[in-house]
């Protein structure tokens, strides 16, 4: 493992002390499993493990960023950011305004359903970088 990895893989074990890796393991004999808990901590934030809940997928082969739907938990217009609950369940989603490609800003009440996909924001943490109003049923 060379430098770079085990700085990566100390941070990820900050986020999960039980994360665990074998010494004489090489990397790829890794499941996915420890490579989603890796993910989780750190790097590339556009997809999940499938574990974490029903309606998340991680990205696949194509890099290809996958539309997941939930609903606003709470928005603050005077600071123009606010949060997701996915509809599979896990932790919510941080989203800015300037995210919002198709609706209003008036239209982010909590509860009201949206389709985003995640991605990272200008930190590298995990947030929505595509978020759509799903417009309500007749």
């Amino acid at each position: 493992m060379n430098a770079r990895q085990k700085r990566l893989f100390e941070d990820a074990r900050k986020k999960n002390p039980n994360l665990k890796i074998p010494e004489a393991q090489p990397v790829s004999n890794w499941t996915e499993d420890d490579l989603a808990l890796i993910k989780q901590g750190v790097g590339d934030k556009s997809g999940r493990p499938a574990s974490a809940g029903g309606g998340a997928q991680a990205v696949g082969e194509g890099d290809a960023p996958v539309a997941e739907t939930g609903s606003v938990v709470t928005y603050f217009e005077e600071k123009g950011f606010g949060f997701l609950r996915p509809d599979g369940g896990g932790r919510d989603i941080f989203f800015h305004i300037s995210r919002l490609n198709e609706g209003q800003a008036s239209d982010l009440t909590p509860g009201t359903k949206v389709i985003y996909e995640l991605g990272m924001d200008r930190t590298g943490k995990m947030a929505a970088s595509s978020v759509r109003v799903v417009p309500p049923q007749a």
